[in-house]
């Protein structure tokens, strides 16, 4: 099969769960002889750095991309309000890309044209104009959901609303979007469940995320530390992921550090706020970006999501299970993942739960790496690429039949 992939953003460096999901399809893609011909907007979030690309990686996609500025500006959000749609949606609008699209669509002919994320909605047209390939929507979240949560855990009356604004409008982008599409795929099952309920006469089916997981050695001969160090590894231009760890050092931090004074929790990623370096936790360090995500994980103990807001599957919980790690996070952080708690991982929901979860691992090490031993185990068998690309590849096969 010949298939287009469109992105809303480029996949490389993988520096978000995004990324390394948008990757991940690309990956099975080429590995089951399929070609692919990439195609993704490039954004001030996330800008294209050529040399963060494998070359055989531009010499198989053929890869290209268009720039767009999303940087959020008052006067389209309120033109937006006006018109009642998406300004989430129209930030990624370009017509610099329909004139791509539109260049690649005449050239060549493709079975599949595989769009990532409702972001990329607006393409659609173009594509039905100069295409009579399939068209499939991956669904990365039910997007209105995340802003929803983010709208009743706020205070400021302001954000609030805005949030709540924002949730509506994606909610009624999601509701019209699987009418225009042949297929669509979720990452989780919850996920599906919502869109099948919206549009149950549009073919469906969860895709789950998948890794390779032989680029995810665990330490065979892991020795926990006397003094295990807490870590959080994630975007930090993320709003659920600032939101998650401002509770978490609020409510949860002191509560640990009045029982275990010597713990440390650093916090990794890119784009940390500046608010954050203002705050002077106690024993909390700020590491920022760095270079290797998964030596990164490996050289810390507990790993800690406190995500208040969210959907679909969080990526980094996966990589950190995959590794090895015990992880410990929300029900929200958990969703879409049919995990055990106290097995596979560890669910708490209040700042005692948390508290509670982090002093049984630090006082019962061999706990940790039982769990972790689980959790990689679990991972491998739910979470293998090499076992759902053929699942990829039946479902556009379906489309095309």
């Amino acid at each position: 099969m010949k298939i287009l992939q469109l992105c809303h953003k480029p996949p490389f460096p993988l520096v978000d769960g995004g990324c390394v999901a948008i990757h991940n399809v690309t990956d099975m893609l080429l590995n089951s002889g399929q070609e692919v011909k990439v195609v993704a907007l490039e954004t001030p979030k996330h800008p294209v750095n050529m040399s963060a690309f494998p070359k055989d990686y531009l010499q198989r996609t053929r890869f290209e991309s268009v720039f767009v500025d999303t940087t959020p500006r008052l006067k389209d959000a309120l033109k937006s309000l006006c018109t009642h749609t998406s300004y989430h949606i129209n930030r990624f609008y370009s017509k610099q890309m329909v004139s791509l699209l539109t260049q690649i669509l005449k050239r060549e002919t493709f079975d599949i044209v595989h769009v990532e994320s409702i972001y990329m909605m607006a393409y659609i047209p173009v594509i039905r104009k100069y295409s009579k390939a399939k068209v499939v929507m991956r669904m990365h979240n039910i997007e209105h959901e995340i802003w929803e949560r983010l709208a009743q855990n706020e205070r400021n009356l302001l954000r609030k609303w805005l949030y709540r604004t924002n949730a509506h409008q994606l909610e009624k982008v999601e509701r019209r979007i699987l009418q225009s599409v042949d297929g669509y795929l979720t990452i989780s099952t919850p996920d599906y469940q919502f869109f099948q309920a919206l549009s149950p006469e549009t073919k469906g089916e969860v895709l789950t995320f998948g890794i390779d997981m032989d680029k995810y050695e665990d330490e065979d001969d892991y020795i926990p530390s006397d003094e295990p160090s807490i870590f959080h590894l994630g975007s930090m231009n993320w709003a659920p992921n600032v939101e998650g760890i401002e509770w978490f050092l609020d409510e949860v931090w002191p509560v640990i550090l009045k029982e275990q004074p010597e713990l440390t929790f650093t916090i990794a990623g890119h784009h940390i706020p500046e608010s954050f370096y203002q705050r002077h936790d106690q024993n909390v360090i700020l590491a920022g970006s760095v270079p290797d995500a998964n030596e990164f994980m490996l050289q810390h103990d507990i790993m800690v999501v406190p995500l208040l807001a969210g959907s679909g599957i969080r990526v980094k919980i996966i990589e950190g299970m995959a590794l090895g790690k015990v992880v410990i996070t929300t029900s929200v952080g958990a969703q879409g993942l049919e995990v055990e708690n106290g097995k596979h991982l560890f669910i708490a929901n209040t700042p005692e739960e948390f508290a509670a979860a982090i002093h049984k691992c630090v006082a019962t090490p061999d706990l940790c790496s039982i769990i972790g031993e689980n959790a990689r185990e679990f991972i491998s068998v739910h979470h293998n690429s090499a076992l759902i690309k053929d699942q990829l590849i039946s479902f556009y096969k379906s489309l095309l039949s």
